[in-house]
């Protein structure tokens, strides 16, 4: 079921009597549980034209490097193959994603892409309905209830934003069935890239490759869902009281498949629905309130990536306390070598490095640590957070979705932690030893 709330038409324009209707698939980067590809060969069997699927591939995104470019290519050799056992065409360029779109839109009847909440893909989407001569329809299928239908408003909080969410909740939270397209594009004879072999079209491409790949992660919506369902047989049940304890791997590693629309969170939600586990309400609230209150700040905040972004109560603090001696400063290079003085922080900094993620406790305390020790909070917020996620976690540790605490030096009436509160929750020495013996032995 594609709810109307869902659809939303980017421009004026009129439908042509075009060869093909286009799916331009960007941040929804799978076949299953995709909304914006249901309503694609929806529209093409309506017009009884067939469907081509459009990915552009860039090396100039902001940040683009060998390890999460490997993870995305992966999984969108699983989207080509998993497309033509539908008898769907899949056209993947190295291009500007909104010039690709336009030019490849030339013989189209309408263009339908996925809805995206970032200042730099929305770019692309008003550049792509400006210039093609054909309607660009938006579907949005990244978060479970349509973030316009839940607030017209940046939200201030969890608090304010869980009500909205699910009072709809109902309304959204059900399956969609894939629909058979009935013409084949195959005729059509678009050249695409190759992606048999993932490490030759890596060493074309100009990005970072000094960062390697993550050893224990593969993209694709296979590896997501037998993630997910290892997670829900073994360590759903003990997830609200093991979550927050790195030495204890309690988390669903749903985060990276998320962030490149590997996989639903709809059917995420949905499978976790049909569970009876005392952790599934602790998990949907994650899922669901905390991940859709991230994009709520992305889509309404347009300089969410700034230290301009925050509440004005964090800057006003932060502000006042900005000139307050700090006992360590550290430069970039020293946060990106984890060369700090900090045992617990270099663990978290190294997790990230030699494995790809950081766990979300110590991504907190990584994040005020940066605070204390960067010259200014302006300096300590220049950091990449790549999704609405990661913006929004980063905030948080600058105040956002947060209120005021006892002040305090350098951080003022924003939340403080230490190494203190490390030990109340979890061994912080155990993580710190085991960051170490992996890397020693991998």
């Amino acid at each position: 079921m594609i709810q109307n709330e869902r659809i939303k038409f980017l421009n004026n324009k009129k439908e042509k009597n075009g060869e093909y209707v286009l799916y331009w698939m960007q941040s929804s980067q799978r076949t299953e549980y995709n909304h914006a590809l249901e309503y694609s060969i929806i529209k093409a069997n309506y017009l009884k034209k067939p469907i081509v699927v459009f990915f552009g591939l860039t090396d100039k995104y902001p940040n683009a490097n060998l390890r999460n470019l490997s993870f995305m290519l992966e999984g969108l050799y699983e989207v080509e193959k998993s497309l033509m056992e539908r008898g769907i065409t899949f056209v993947i360029k190295n291009t500007s994603p909104e010039i690709g779109a336009t030019e490849i839109s030339n013989e189209a009847s309408l263009v339908v892409v996925d809805k995206s909440y970032q200042r730099i893909e929305r770019s692309w989407r008003k550049y792509v309905s400006l210039n093609i001569d054909c309607p660009l329809i938006e579907i949005e299928t990244n978060t479970v209830v349509p973030i316009e239908e839940v607030s017209k408003k940046e939200e201030y909080a969890a608090a304010t934003i869980r009500p909205k969410i699910n009072r709809l909740l109902s309304q959204y939270i059900v399956p969609i069935d894939p629909i058979k397209p009935i013409k084949s594009a195959s005729s059509l004879g678009f050249d695409s890239l190759d992606l048999e072999d993932i490490n030759v079209l890596i060493k074309s491409l100009e990005i970072d490759k000094s960062v390697s790949t993550a050893p224990d992660l593969f993209g694709g919506t296979s590896e997501a869902k037998s993630h997910l369902d290892l997670f829900i047989k073994t360590k759903l049940d003990r997830y609200d009281d093991l979550r927050n304890n790195p030495n204890l791997d309690y988390l669903s590693q749903m985060s990276p498949y998320l962030h490149f629309g590997q996989i639903s969170p709809l059917f995420i939600a949905l499978k976790i629905e049909q569970t009876e586990s005392p952790g599934k309400e602790s998990y949907l609230e994650e899922l669901i309130v905390r991940r859709e209150l991230s994009m709520n700040y992305v889509y309404y905040n347009n300089t969410y990536d700034s230290f301009e972004g925050l509440p004005n109560w964090c800057k006003r603090t932060l502000e006042l306390h900005e000139k307050d001696a700090r006992e360590y400063i550290y430069s970039l290079k020293d946060y990106e070598n984890a060369n700090t003085h900090d045992l617990y922080w270099n663990a978290a900094q190294n997790e990230m490095m030699h494995t790809g993620k950081m766990h979300g406790y110590m991504r907190m305390y990584w994040g005020k640590k940066v605070i204390e020790w960067s010259k200014s909070p302006k300096d300590a917020y220049q950091l990449d957070g790549r999704d609405a996620n990661g913006y929004t976690g980063i905030a948080w540790c600058f105040g956002k979705h947060d209120r005021p605490w006892a002040e305090r030096k350098i951080f003022g009436n924003i939340r403080y932690m230490n190494d203190k509160g490390l030990k109340r929750k979890f061994d912080p020495d155990a993580y710190a030893k085991k960051i170490n013996d992996y890397i020693a032995y991998n």
